[in-house]
């Protein structure tokens, strides 16, 4: 037994040189010839692929010391390693293991398809996890086998959502909402401003649990073979399952012991088996090489990284989080999500307009919108590069498609119709076309604290952002005519952008999930970003294995980021109290509370806390709501 640990153990560092695997394999096997009385026989190479953290849609920064950040894997580098194996003759199955993945539902639909077509080539995937909650059925659903470690649960109670209505509560400590909006099925402030849903919003979202629970119940009729009763069953059961109740109701097919693998799958393949666990890049290389020179190394980290094209490359446009006036942001004030500034991505879409060797941008969308005005200036950039440079210049564009992830929503939805082309998940939320503008009333607030204001203005609107007192009924008219002037905007640039699509059923705020938004006209295919990277590509006339793939905004440089972060934290040392520091200290104030509530519970609220600090600025918005969502 010790014999065969060795040989393996050179097998494993000879894999780990570029000569191919059958020749290294023959020198593994006449090192350990000696010691082995049988003959060797050839293996079945298994390649594992394990899946940890976040999941971003961006590939590696470039930069062997910044190539990621810690618990985050890259999409790109997973769906290259799926293909890389697909094509490898002698890798016969694939383990995917899941340890502590945060799977989100365009995660899954992407990995999947890629999962899908290394299945297709007549080989076995097989997804084991420690446990099983709905993102690991449903990514279990795309493969062979799934296998749960003995002991593990599984918990697959369906779709739950929550939302949180805060009227009453700000009423009572005071504070009054003043919220407008245009589109019946907005809602994005109603959580804010009603006790309960209104009937719109609870037609909308109830429409939009019911194209999630379908596409829940699609995967696993698909997936793991069960009719409508074995369903129903199994989401009785796996509320909260054990291991062999799960097995029981079809939602796992092994209970082994982790050590126990690969005697699972020895008796699987009929032979021995022999791990590719090499099937992501590694950048250990490079580190060794740039430790060797400390001050070679702190001199590239500290200079802007080479990001130019060297051939015919397709961009891919980044718009993540949520969009905002003037640059790109870390987590919010409140501790949410990162945004977008319409001044970093109109940068971007001015270096891909004006480099020859770009020949197409996919604008990768995952934003439940933001800023108006961010929003349209955000379309402009990118109808720049489709139209090479402004309206009428005579310039030649380049071809534009838009690849959407988990959503893109209200201001999301804004930027994806400058495209021709609009590829979604399955499970991708797309629309909420409208718009809500409005403010926080303090006055009751300040009074209870005995905080006496006294306010002054000069000029007929100077006071309608008071934080004291709520809109009179003229502010109001004010504020409506340029709401709607914005979602008339809104709503001719989606009919310019989407020929032939119908208002009267996809406007006014309402939401819909990926395949229904095809149905409906508002995108043109069911698709991932890699289709639509490869669909531009051979649009524009671009052979397989012949351009490369760069993603923008270009990665910063270790200078570039020490200064932002040394930056804020300037300002927030220097700033008066009750500006930056005052508000930083109620931002983590509220989101303590917040996450003793749920971690959910607090992206939800920071979201609809951002957005209202948006509104001091920008009384009106292109915001699409949040809600909790647990289960599928």
């Amino acid at each position: 037994m010790f014999q065969l640990a060795v040989c393996d153990s050179i097998a494993r560092r000879l894999r780990s040189f570029s000569a191919p695997r059958t020749t290294l394999t023959a020198l593994a096997a006449g090192l350990c010839i000696s010691t082995l009385s049988a003959p060797v026989m050839a293996d079945a190479v298994i390649g594992l692929l394990e899946i940890d953290g976040k999941i971003t849609d961006r590939a590696k920064n470039p930069s062997p010391l910044m190539g990621g950040s810690k618990g985050h894997m890259h999409m790109p580098e997973l769906i290259k390693a799926l293909d890389k194996a697909a094509k490898d003759p002698e890798i016969k199955g694939l383990v995917v293991r899941v340890v502590d993945a945060e799977l989100s539902r365009s995660n899954i639909d992407e990995l999947g398809k890629a999962m899908q077509a290394f299945r297709a080539k007549g080989k076995k995937i097989h997804v084991f996890a420690e446990n099983y909650g709905p993102a690991e059925i449903m990514l279990g659903c795309k493969a062979d086998e799934v296998i749960i470690q003995s002991g593990g649960g599984v918990m697959l109670p369906g779709v739950y959502m929550e939302e949180m209505f805060l009227a009453d509560a700000l009423k009572w400590v005071g504070i009054t909402p003043d919220f407008v909006q245009v589109g019946d099925y907005k809602g994005a402030m109603e959580m804010m401003a009603n006790s309960k849903p209104s009937k719109a919003w609870d037609e909308n979202i109830n429409g939009l649990l019911d194209q999630m629970y379908a596409n829940m119940r699609s995967e696993l009729k698909a997936g793991r073979k069960l009719d409508d009763a074995g369903i129903d069953k199994a989401l009785e059961t796996a509320w909260m399952a054990s291991d062999t109740d799960a097995k029981k109701v079809g939602l796992i097919d092994s209970i082994i012991d982790l050590p126990e693998l690969d005697a699972h799958l020895k008796k699987a393949y009929g032979q021995e088996i022999s791990w590719d666990d090499e099937l992501l890049p590694s950048d250990q290389q490079d580190m060794a090489q740039m430790m060797n020179n400390p001050f070679a190394m702190f001199s590239m980290l500290m200079q802007k990284p080479s990001y130019e094209p060297k051939r015919d490359t397709i961009a891919v446009l980044h718009i993540d989080g949520a969009i905002i006036d003037g640059e790109s942001q870390g987590g919010g004030l409140f501790g949410g999500e990162a945004s977008v500034g319409s001044r970093t991505l109109r940068r971007a879409l001015k270096d891909i307009e004006e480099n020859d060797k770009i020949k197409g941008l996919v604008v990768r969308i995952d934003s439940p919108g933001g800023s108006a005005i961010a929003s349209e200036m955000i379309w402009q950039g990118i109808r720049r590069v489709a139209e090479g440079g402004a309206p009428g210049s005579g310039g030649k564009g380049k071809p534009v498609f838009i690849s959407v992830g988990s959503m893109a929503a209200s201001g999301g939805y804004y930027c994806l119709v400058a495209g021709s082309k609009v590829y979604v998940n399955p499970t991708s939320i797309v629309g909420s076309i409208g718009v809500v503008g409005g403010k926080m009333a303090l006055g009751g607030l300040m009074e209870k604290l005995h905080v006496n204001t006294v306010g002054r203005a000069r000029g007929p609107r100077a006071a309608m952002f008071s934080s004291m007192s709520p809109w009179s009924e003229q502010d109001k008219a004010v504020v409506r005519k340029k709401m709607t002037e914005t979602y008339d905007l809104f709503t001719s640039r989606v009919t310019a952008g989407r020929k032939g699509i119908d208002l009267s059923k996809t406007a006014e705020g309402r939401l819909f999930m990926g395949e229904k938004a095809v149905q409906l006209g508002m995108a043109d295919a069911v698709g991932s970003l890699k289709d639509a990277v490869t669909d531009l590509a051979s649009t524009s006339g671009l052979r397989d294995g012949a351009y490369d793939v760069m993603d923008y905004p270009a990665p910063k440089s270790l200078q570039e980021m020490l200064e932002e972060a040394f930056g804020r934290f300037g300002a927030s040392a220097t700033a008066p109290q009750g500006v930056i520091t005052g508000e930083n200290l109620i931002g983590q104030i509220t989101l303590a509370g917040a996450k003793m509530i749920n971690p959910a519970a607090a992206r939800s609220l920071s979201t609809s806390l951002e957005a209202i600090m948006t509104l001091r600025n920008e009384p009106v918005i292109l915001a699409t709501p949040r809600v909790l969502i647990w289960g599928w």
